[in-house]
Parts: C-alpha cells; sequence; structure tokens
C-alpha cells in the first residue's frame, strides 16, 4: 500500500528526492502534523532514502580514480574500489 503511492519517487532525480526528503524532516519535526499523516509522510520519507541511497551507490560506481606514473603523471584510471 505504502510503494503506491511512492511510485514517482522512482522518476525523481536525486536533488528532486533529497529535497523532498528535507521537506518530510522539517515537517516531521515541527511535531504539528497528525498522526495518521505523520505515518504516511514518514514512510515517503523512507521510499525517498531508499532512491537517494541507490542513486548515490549508483553514481559512486561510475567514478573512477585516476592511476599516476612514479613521477606522478596520470597514466589511465581505475575502479575507485578495484577488487
Amino acid at each position: 500500500m505504502a510503494g503506491e503511492s511512492n511510485e514517482d519517487v522512482k522518476a525523481m532525480s536525486f536533488e528532486q528526492a533529497l529535497d523532498a526528503l528535507e521537506k518530510i524532516v522539517d515537517d516531521l519535526e515541527r511535531g504539528d502534523v497528525p498522526l495518521d499523516q505523520s505515518i504516511r509522510i514518514y514512510e515517503r520519507g523512507e521510499a525517498l532514502k531508499v532512491h537517494c541511497d541507490r542513486l548515490l551507490k549508483a553514481a559512486e560506481d561510475k567514478v573512477e580514480k585516476i592511476r599516476l606514473s612514479r613521477d606522478g603523471k596520470p597514466v589511465g584510471t581505475e575502479p575507485l574500489d578495484a577488487e
């Protein structure tokens, strides 16, 4: 049920999701939101957090670090977390 109301989260950019998550945190911290609405927006916040985490992981996977030669010149790239 909660997932159905949060389907739009998947289409959000990282920045959009983060902005929405920050608004939810502000609303919940104010403490003037009725309990049933607090539960709904908390669930949406969880969906937004998962989405942000997924987008960050995807970005990290694309990051490469520059390999340097002994004299400090770039000679290529390798994955950030070479295994």
